[in-house]
């Protein structure tokens, strides 16, 4: 009986050693070309981001914190009638409180800040509602590409990209004397780069000089890129 087992055993080992040995060894990368190329889309940017923001200081903290309850709620009372889905969305933002200390290293005092935040596609409700907000002032303007719109955007900057990937394969294979290739490997990356012509400085006096004013604003354009790199097969 001890026999039979060994010779079973064995003959599965054996077994085992020849399926390992029939692996083919890894092919060499011969005839292969690694290459690159992009596409690229400019659009107006249609999502403008307004903050605005308020600062409190006072003896006590809970004093401080109610001060800055008080000015959001007001915020809130004035922006909340104007709000819709999509044209114009509101969320508080940064909400700091912190202590202030003497020369003698004691807290002498509290200092606080707070933030609403208005987003959307229609410009002109947000600028309106911003300027009528009184107990906030202007922090910081920021324009982007909304998700619709950078989706409808990327997708066109890939097409353009994959083209300009085959177009430019085609001529690499054919520069190297073959008739054609085949795609081995791909990576496609995407990103936009965009700019805010309206900075924080000069949003601020905005604020200041048009009270009750819709706040001037000019959104830039972004431009969408998208690249596509990989390797080729010459065959």
């Amino acid at each position: 009986m001890r026999t039979t087992k060994l010779i079973a055993a064995c003959a599965f080992f054996a077994g085992a050693g020849s399926v390992f040995s029939q692996t083919p060894p890894q092919e060499q990368r011969q005839n292969v070309a690694q290459l690159a190329a992009s596409g690229s889309v400019e659009v107006q940017q249609d999502l403008l981001s307004i903050s605005m923001n308020t600062t409190r200081d006072g003896p006590d903290a809970g004093t401080v914190q109610s001060q800055l309850k008080q000015a959001l709620d007001s915020a809130l009372a004035q922006a909340r009638p104007a709000a819709a889905p999509g044209q114009m969305d509101l969320h508080t933002g940064n909400f700091s409180l912190y202590p202030r200390y003497g020369k003698d290293g004691k807290i002498n005092g509290w200092q606080g800040s707070t933030e609403l935040v208005l987003e959307g596609r229609d410009f002109s409700r947000i600028t309106g509602t911003a300027g009528k907000i009184q107990a906030l002032t202007l922090g910081n303007v920021r324009f982007s590409l909304s998700r619709e719109q950078r989706a409808k955007v990327e997708s066109e900057a890939q097409t353009m990209a994959i083209e300009h990937f085959r177009a430019k394969a085609g001529e690499i294979a054919k520069g190297f004397g073959f008739g054609g290739y085949s795609l081995r490997e791909v990576a496609i990356t995407a990103n936009d780069q965009g700019y805010t012509p309206l900075p924080r400085r000069m949003a601020a006096s905005a604020k200041s000089e048009m009270t009750d004013s819709p706040v001037s604003v000019e959104a830039g354009k972004s431009t969408v890129l998208v690249n596509v790199s990989g390797s080729i097969q010459m065959k």
